[in-house]
Parts: C-alpha cells; structure tokens; sequence
C-alpha cells in the first residue's frame, strides 16, 4: 500500500474509529448500562472491523502511530465486549423476559417466512395424500404407517418409559431445531428444506390418521405439547433464515460482517426456543401420551399457546433513550 492510497484510505475509515471510541467511552462510564442491544452489536461489529484495519495498518511503515493508538482502542474495546460475558441468572431471567420478545420481533419477518414454507408443504401433502394415500407412505415411515393402517396410534408405548422417553424427544426436537438453525449455513437452503420436510410429515400424518379413524387420539397428543414444540421449531427455522440471508445479501457491510452480524442475531432468535422445547419434551413424554381427559389435553394445548403469545407480543417496558 502506498503513502497516497494509505491517507485516502485511513480518511475513509476514520469515522469508523471515532464510532468505535465513543462507544468505548460511553462504556466505560456505564459499565455497559448506557448503551442500548443495538449498539452493543455495532461495538461488536466496529470492533472486528477495526480489528482486521489494524492488520492493514501495520503492513504501511508510515502508520504504526496510527496503529498504535488503534491497538490501545482494541484492548479497551476487548475487555469491555468480553468481561460484558459474564451474565448472571438475573440477566438471563431479564434477556428471556422482555429482551428476547424484542428480537423476536425484530426478526418476526423471517419466523413468518418460515411458518409460510412449513404451512404450504402441509397443504401440499394435504391435498396429495387425499388424492393418493400411498403418498404419506415414504414420508411417514413404516411402522407408523402400519401402527394407523391398524387403526392405533404409534404413541401407547411412551407412558411405560415416560422419563427416558421425555429425554428422548427432548434431545430430537433440540437436534431438529439446531438443524432448521445450523442449516442457515447453507445459504439458507438446509433451513428451507428442514421446514419443508416438516410440513409433509405434519400434512402426511394428518390426512392419514383422518382416513383411519384416529383424528382425534392424533390430535390430542399432539396439541399439549405441539402448542410450544411447533412455534419453536419454526423459530429456529426461520434462526436458519436470517443466517442464510446475512450470507446471500450482505447490504452495507462487507460479506464477512454481514455474516458476522447475522450470525449473532439468528442465535439470539434460537436461543428462545430451549425452553420451550424443555417444556414441550416434558410433556410430549408425561402428558400427551397419558389418558387424561381430551378436552384437558386441548385445554392445555389452548393455554400454553396463549401464554407463548401473550410473552412474545404483549407491550414491553420502553428502552431509555441514549
């Protein structure tokens, strides 16, 4: 680089600099508190951006001032981004509260993408298995097949294991989820077939245990813990979306930030759907499968969706001004 293209391109990144300063000061003042999550993630961002200026900076002799003044800025920006990780149970308790509703809802428009991909597969093998049943055969798998051809639901076997069981689904509904979000890495498309693939089965499933008889027994099993299992998968789906998208169109940032900043919000958006996928594992594994009443098991279904609403939409305390 020479001393011309370097003056011209320390001018262009200046700015970036003074950002990245400011935000360090009004850090260190706070300890944090004085920064919203918005610009939390631009000292993140800021901070590699001027992590890889500082690598092009030492390769022009003419700079090392320059660089070192960017280092000293790296070193106070690192120790406020990391010692930042030490969370407690209160934080956590507040992020799960009020600041994962906020990204939910900053990033709603890709959970909505993935809702719309795992409804329109459902409808697909709806309207494919009324024509033809054998359609939900390769989908279903045998032994289900063979347990609704029989007229029962596959399920019964559950309750004798229940607490194995329970730990079972939970690590299963965990491993889709993680994948609907880790199939963001490729371009999105993993993420897109996981919802896809979701859909069939849920559309398969139905229409055949319609046809045998067993609509009812299907979906008060399925409706406790479906309530919270589903939702949940289709926010990681739509984790998988966001990801995808930061890798496809970067925008404004250079490919490598836009995945970076993609990265950090879609694990945000996942990390939201462990508990609930704790609780619908519980009672996939005790409640859904066990006689209790019907309309228990659809009252059930009916009131945790309504809390699961009622936390991801109702109004939320106002963040301070900065």
């Amino acid at each position: 680089m020479t001393t011309v293209l370097s003056n011209h391109w320390i001018q262009k990144r200046k700015p970036h600099w003074e950002r990245l300063t400011a935000l360090v000061a009004t850090a260190d003042q706070s300890r944090l508190k004085g920064l919203s999550r918005s610009e939390l993630q631009e000292l993140a961002l800021l901070y590699r951006q001027a992590a890889s200026d500082l690598s092009t900076l030492r390769q022009d002799s003419t700079s090392a001032a320059l660089a070192g003044q960017l280092n000293h800025l790296l070193a106070r920006a690192h120790h406020i981004i990391y010692s930042s990780r030490k969370s407690s149970w209160r934080t956590l308790l507040l992020f799960l509260r009020d600041g994962y509703p906020r990204v939910f809802r900053q990033q709603i428009a890709f959970t909505f993408s993935s809702m719309v991909i795992l409804l329109a597969a459902t409808l697909i093998a709806v309207v494919f298995t009324l024509a033809d049943p054998r359609f939900a055969n390769p989908i279903l798998g045998p032994i289900v097949i063979n347990s609704i051809q029989h007229h029962e639901m596959w399920t019964h076997s559950i309750v004798s294991v229940a607490p194995q069981a329970a730990s079972g689904i939970m690590t299963n509904n965990l491993s889709v989820s993680f994948s609907a979000f880790a199939g963001g890495l490729l371009f999105g498309v993993g993420a897109v077939y996981i919802m896809f693939f979701n859909g069939l089965m849920l559309g398969a499933v139905a229409i055949a245990c319609q046809q045998a008889g067993i609509a009812v027994p299907l979906w008060s099993f399925v409706v406790p813990h479906g309530s919270l299992e589903l939702p949940a998968i289709v926010i990681a789906g739509g984790a998988g979306l966001r990801l995808g998208y930061g890798m496809l169109f970067p925008g404004i940032y250079r490919w490598k930030d836009s995945v970076a900043k993609a990265g950090v919000e879609a694990t945000q958006l996942v990390c939201g759907v462990i508990p609930l996928l704790i609780i619908a594992g519980s009672l996939e594994g005790f409640f859904s499968p066990s006689a209790a009443p019907v309309a228990l098991k659809f009252g059930v279904g009916a009131g945790l969706f309504l809390l699961l609403l009622i936390w991801l939409f109702r109004p939320l305390p106002a963040v301070a001004a900065k």
